[in-house]
């Protein structure tokens, strides 16, 4: 596909692999009024995978060394017993994170995902483009600001410079905001504002090639931290750290597309949930393994 067409889009990690595009017979817009999320409750983590993901971390610390790769992101699969239905499943992540894309969506060749991410991929309207820049994370904790170490600033403006040559050469005129700390559930990262004007003959599909995957999911340089990820990650991510969303649906060229973060698939009587996080030269492969658990959190609560 070309992303010309009109529909709502559900691509993959890997852009070699198939995207899939629902095509709108009818579009229904509705009020999706929020009610008081639940209190948050006491999860119990489990350390199995532990010696797996620290030595995965590892791996790629060497890597790094080599001076193949500045950063590579590295995730791991959390299969966990499910009853809810996926509506309930919905409903509960509208309530609990009503400023994130909310979406439920099943395909017979795909099966039943849902997400509630905050990460845009890319919004154009008359060739104004909106995107971001997001990187690191801390736990919130009540009442107290997220207190960054060099390495999350490091490895945030990594990506704000790396999407900004990306883009440069796509653009009449590009923005990149400076760093701020954002809120996303129980957790902070630091994300920057990025605003540009596309130039006018630029077709929108150069620039969901030029930005996915972002180096916020995969890595710096893209290809090569794309090949660590496929030879060395122990699953395949398939639609994890893909991208979705609207294409073309309100008029042709726009598009808001998201990437495809805090989610789950749905299967017979289980969940599988993912995590991951960002790893540099400074990283600690502890201290990233506690990340992970800490980002489990999100989506175990939701379960």
């Amino acid at each position: 596909m070309d992303f010309t067409e009109k529909g709502f889009v559900f691509a993959p990690f890997d852009a070699k692999s198939d995207v899939v595009l629902i095509h709108p017979d009818e579009l229904y817009k509705g009020e999706f009024n929020a009610t008081a999320p639940r209190s948050e409750q006491t999860i119990s983590l489990d350390e199995s995978g532990k010696n797996e993901h620290i030595d995965l971390i590892k791996k790629g610390i060497k890597e790094i060394e080599k001076g193949r790769l500045q950063k590579v992101v590295l995730s791991r699969k959390i299969q966990v017993p499910n009853a809810k239905s996926p509506i309930k499943i919905f409903k509960t992540l509208l309530n609990t994170y009503p400023n994130a894309f909310g979406y439920l969506f099943h395909h017979p060749k795909v099966g039943t995902w849902c997400g509630a991410t905050p990460e845009t991929l890319v919004k154009v309207t008359n060739k104004k483009l909106v995107t971001m820049s997001l990187a690191a994370t801390l736990p919130y904790i009540e009442n107290e600001k997220p207190n960054w170490g060099n390495k999350e600033i490091e490895e945030q403006q990594m990506v704000s410079e790396y999407i900004g040559d990306k883009l440069a050469h796509t653009m009449e005129r590009l923005e990149i905001d400076e760093a701020e700390s954002v809120r996303a559930g129980n957790l902070w990262h630091l994300r920057s504002e990025v605003r540009g004007d596309m130039l006018p003959d630029l077709k929108i599909e150069q620039v969901i090639r030029a930005l996915h995957p972002t180096p916020a999911v995969c890595g710096i340089p893209t290809t090569e931290a794309h090949e660590f990820i496929q030879a060395n990650e122990n699953y395949s991510r398939t639609f994890y750290t893909g991208f979705l969303g609207e294409l073309n649906l309100q008029a042709q060229g726009e598009l808001s597309l998201f990437v495809n973060l805090r989610c789950m698939e749905l299967d017979d009587g289980t969940a599988s949930i993912f995590v991951g996080g960002g790893i540099t030269e400074a990283s600690d492969p502890e201290s990233e393994w506690i990340e992970t658990q800490n980002k489990s959190r999100t989506m175990l609560g939701i379960l």
